[in-house]
């Protein structure tokens, strides 16, 4: 086999990633199943449930948004960057980000988010205290606090890299 053809067909192989972001819109579905059972959770308990309670379920309800859109920017922007462009033209409700997220911006995206998501698991376990013992409150602390630290180092590299292509 010479060389372009090993390289075409190489080329052609960047469609084995399709099936996993289509698996990732499998995923919202999940995540939609579980938005709507807490949502039937909040509106069965509203009026038996603590603040506390009313609380924890809608900052579940968060959480869950936060991960499905999540899942469909790197669904959408993963396909888009190694896979293949969507074509569907100026269509009225194409995302403003869809086309433009780069690796870069992905990786950032995606560390907001997680740190988004953890912040949210943090407060709710902060409502909780009572279910949580010291060691784990300290856990989930530490554990955020890595994913902070983390997105501040990705967004500083990324600003350093800027910069030195900028210069």
């Amino acid at each position: 086999m010479d060389e372009r053809k090993f390289e075409t067909l190489f080329f052609k192989l960047r469609w084995l990633l399709a099936p996993f972001f289509f698996g990732l819109i499998f995923a919202i579905f999940a995540l939609l199943i579980k938005f709507l059972k807490e949502m039937y959770s909040l509106y069965a308990n509203l009026f038996s449930a603590s603040s506390d309670q009313m609380m924890i379920t809608i900052l579940t309800l968060v959480d869950v948004s936060l991960l499905a859109s999540l899942i469909l920017i790197i669904a959408f922007s993963g396909y888009e960057n190694f896979v293949s462009k969507f074509d569907i033209g100026e269509h009225v409700d194409r995302p403003a980000w869809m086309g433009k997220v780069g690796f870069s911006d992905l990786k950032i995206k995606l560390i907001g988010a997680i740190v988004a998501i953890s912040a949210v698991e943090l407060l709710k376990a902060y409502i909780n205290t009572g279910d949580f013992t010291e060691d784990q409150l300290f856990w989930k602390v530490i554990i955020h606090m890595t994913f902070v630290i983390s997105g501040l180092v990705f967004a500083l590299t990324d600003f350093i890299v800027y910069k030195s292509k900028k210069s």
